[in-house]
């Protein structure tokens, strides 16, 4: 079975996008981040119409999380369980100012049992700003997870929660972690807080099976960040040991980073159990030369 994790930053104006890499890569099951899209207005139809069923948890104009799977749903579980979201469709009062910020109102958490694994997508608070209410929130939301975790479910069970957690784990996820010091996604508190839930019984599968490797799911699309690969490792899949132990590949598609239609920030994070899905070219190998002549050219443009 292949399961893959997948940040869209929009799943109306990504959908093409999607779609070609539904048929590229052929997840069995997908987890789709920050959709930003009601329930009513999800593309029900177009994944239906590519062997999908299409699971959506959204609010409207902002977060949302859904699942595909050509495999089955079951056993749905929207918001830990903890009663509906607020609404931001369009018309919708949202409140922005920092001390009104509730993550535990927004779509960002999703789960369902998959070809017999609970698969569970995850839209992790951004924090923006050390020591904001932003920043209160995430570290709160994730304790939630971790406690959802506890007191629902059980890591000796087929689990794999995958999704944009907005935590780069280690220096190694991050381009420059002297630049990125002092900043979200790579403080200490954040990186805890990632440490619980491996603490639990998951396990990081990526880094698992490819402990000395920086590659990153994320880049900023301000010019030049993607070609240069100053990016960030934020998207994760995460397994309990019945799963960890079936995963025979890992691998981040970078081609889909790139190209027409305009892509998402993010690229997709792909795991394979029991055997290797639909092969295709993820792109690194052609890269490394070109981001290596990118990151010297500046460099010696700097030094000028």
């Amino acid at each position: 079975m292949r399961i893959a994790t997948w940040n869209v930053n929009s799943l109306k104006a990504r959908l093409e996008k999607v779609e070609w890499w539904l048929e590229r890569a052929a997840p069995d099951v997908l987890l789709l981040q920050e959709t930003k899209l009601s329930d009513e207005t999800a593309p029900v139809l177009p994944f239906s119409m590519t062997g999908y069923e299409l699971l959506h948890h959204g609010e409207g104009r902002w977060n949302g999380v859904a699942i595909a799977s050509r495999v089955g749903l079951a056993d749905v579980v929207t918001n830990f369980g903890d009663g509906p979201v607020r609404s931001t469709a369009a018309g919708a009062s949202v409140s922005l100012a920092e001390e009104d910020f509730d993550p535990f109102g927004e779509a960002r958490i999703l789960s369902a049992v998959c070809g017999g694994v609970r698969v569970v997508s995850v839209y992790a608070p951004n924090g923006r700003v050390v020591g904001s209410p932003f920043y209160a929130g995430k570290l709160a939301w994730f304790a939630r997870l971790r406690r959802w975790l506890d007191e629902t479910q059980d890591p000796t069970a087929s689990l794999v929660i995958g999704g944009d957690f907005n935590v780069a784990p280690a220096d190694l996820d991050v381009w420059d972690p002297a630049a990125a010091h002092g900043g979200t996604h790579v403080s200490e508190p954040e990186r805890a807080a990632f440490r619980t839930l491996l603490e639990w019984g998951l396990q990081d599968t990526w880094r698992a099976r490819n402990p000395a490797l920086r590659r990153f799911t994320w880049w900023d699309y301000r010019a030049g960040n993607f070609q240069r690969d100053e990016g960030m490792r934020i998207d994760h899949l995460l397994a309990t040991a019945p799963v960890a132990a079936r995963v025979v590949a890992v691998e981040v598609d970078r081609e889909a980073r790139k190209g027409k239609p305009v892509p998402s920030d993010h690229a997709p994070l792909v795991l394979d159990l029991d055997e290797p899905g639909r092969a295709f070219e993820p792109g690194w190998s052609d890269a490394a030369a070109r981001i290596a002549d990118r990151i010297a050219a500046r460099r010696s443009g700097a030094g000028a």
